[in-house]
């Protein structure tokens, strides 16, 4: 080899390095632009293109749509009420519901003075004002005396657990104090405020607690009786969220049907830690497209069309390939809602509802699969899970009993996330307990158009009394389940 062919070996040898390091810093500029696009696409994911909740919008986003400092659209009417509007007024309280009546009659008549007798109008003009007298609290005391006998021995009244109750608190108090606390989520020091302000009660934070743990086992067997109307249910939407207990991160999952809804606090959202919750696994599940509800059938399931809606919104926001994948996936998403609120509506008929989906779904499969194929980074991927779950896209197509969306779940869900942002959880497993069961009767008591508080009251009379538990649910609702 002559120095010639030495040199271009060796420049052969130093272009080979360059093109090394030319190749490694392609790799790290190509990952630094994933990482920003993974960046920007965080700092700009929203309620309206993601799944997080509208509370974790910055201020002024409006949920991504406009930004506070350019401000509304300034309307041209005047604020209130619009001419020809029909405006809403109090409604008269049936008379059989007023207390007292004022009766005013005129003395004279106004056109010639002479005097006119107290007769009464079959249809007299009408006018209320409703009050809350002071409210006293009444106190009952047991005293056990002690009598001595003529052969001087001083017998004393025995302990009768039937007659003196075990709490200095009766049940319509107690039931206060935890529709303040466990429903209406006050905290425990505002509502020993609020108990000595409006009803001249005096409380300690101690006594708060053991308050709740009595109506907490109290409403035991009405929260156990709206888990079996849960498991039985055809239909059941589910959602879950994180809770704190001490500091922890745990997991609240809802299962909401028509008639009633429950709770639970569990360890994590793990599949081993979900599936025994849902019992025998009866019935249409509606729900995101979390993986730890895959031990569900996905021909009996339905994915929340709402969370691809939002997924969609996200790829469409998105440049190149990505966004104009995202704008197609968006404007299909945009035809079921449309169809969907057209059959609502009585627009459509049901058959007319399914002829008109038939296409759409091939042609949104189809999309799908093409968009899974792309090989685009953060949408092929999740194009492909959609397809994993196509068999449960569309289940209330066929089934008039089940909705598009996990809307349901959300909204029942939502009470205690406002809850946890509040008051950063619970700090015991009675804590939790007490939060599932109080949450549970009530918002299963409203879908009842049952009074929370006189149900609560009930329970905790039945519980002091040794007798049954009043049921949540109307006799001819629990045999229709």
């Amino acid at each position: 080899m002559d120095a010639r062919d030495q040199q271009i070996t060796e420049l052969e040898r130093e272009l080979a390095a360059r093109d090394l390091v030319i190749a490694q810093q392609a790799a790290e500029i190509a990952a630094l632009k994933a990482q920003v696009a993974e960046l920007i696409g965080r700092r700009d994911q929203n309620s309206r293109n993601s799944n997080r909740p509208p509370s974790s919008d910055p201020p002024g986003s409006r949920g991504g749509h406009q930004h506070h400092r350019q401000g509304p659209k300034k309307s041209k009417r005047k604020r209130g009420g619009q001419r020809g509007h029909h405006g809403s007024r109090r409604e008269l309280l049936a008379a059989e519901k007023v207390d007292e009546f004022v009766e005013l009659y005129p003395t004279e008549c106004e056109s010639c003075w002479g005097k006119l007798s107290r007769t009464p109008d079959s249809q007299p003009h009408r006018y209320q004002l409703t009050e809350v007298p002071p409210i006293e609290p009444h106190t009952t005391e047991f005293r056990r005396h002690a009598v001595r006998c003529s052969c001087g021995y001083l017998t004393r009244a025995a302990y009768d657990e039937k007659i003196i109750p075990a709490s200095p608190f009766g049940p319509r108090l107690m039931s206060i104090l935890t529709l303040l606390t466990g429903v209406y989520h006050v905290s425990r020091r505002k509502t020993v405020a609020l108990l000595r302000d409006i009803l001249g009660v005096e409380i300690s934070l101690g006594a708060v607690s053991a308050a709740e743990a009595r109506v907490s086992e109290a409403v035991r067997p009405a929260v156990d009786e709206a888990w079996e109307q849960v498991a039985k249910a055809k239909v059941k939407h589910t959602d879950g969220t994180t809770w704190l207990k001490a500091g922890v991160t745990c997991s609240l999952w809802t299962i909401a049907t028509a008639i009633a809804t429950v709770y639970r606090i569990v360890v994590d959202s793990s599949k081993a830690t979900l599936k025994p919750l849902f019992g025998a696994l009866h019935g249409i599940l509606v729900s995101d497209r979390a993986k730890a509800l895959n031990f569900w059938a996905m021909e009996r399931r339905q994915i929340c069309w709402a969370h691809l809606l939002r997924k969609f919104v996200g790829f469409s926001e998105r440049a190149g390939p990505a966004g104009a994948i995202g704008r197609e996936l968006l404007g299909y998403a945009g035809i079921v809602f449309e169809y969907w609120d057209d059959l609502k509506r009585s627009r459509l008929s049901r058959t007319q509802f399914r002829l008109w989906m038939t296409p759409v779904r091939e042609q949104l499969e189809h999309l799908l699969e093409r968009a899974s194929k792309a090989r685009i980074p953060s949408l092929s991927g999740s194009c492909a899970d959609v397809l994993e779950h196509r068999v449960a896209l569309w289940t209330f197509v066929d089934r008039e009993d089940v909705e598009p969306t996990n809307n349901h779940a959300e909204r029942e869900l939502r009470a205690f996330v406002l809850w946890r942002k509040r008051s950063f959880g619970t700090q015991s497993d009675r804590g939790n307990q007490f939060a599932e069961r109080l949450m549970t009767v009530a918002h299963t008591a409203r879908k009842q158009d049952k009074n929370v508080l006189a149900f609560l009251t009930e329970c905790c009379v039945a519980a002091r009394e040794g007798t049954s538990t009043p049921s949540l649910f109307e006799p001819a609702i629990v045999t229709a389940a």
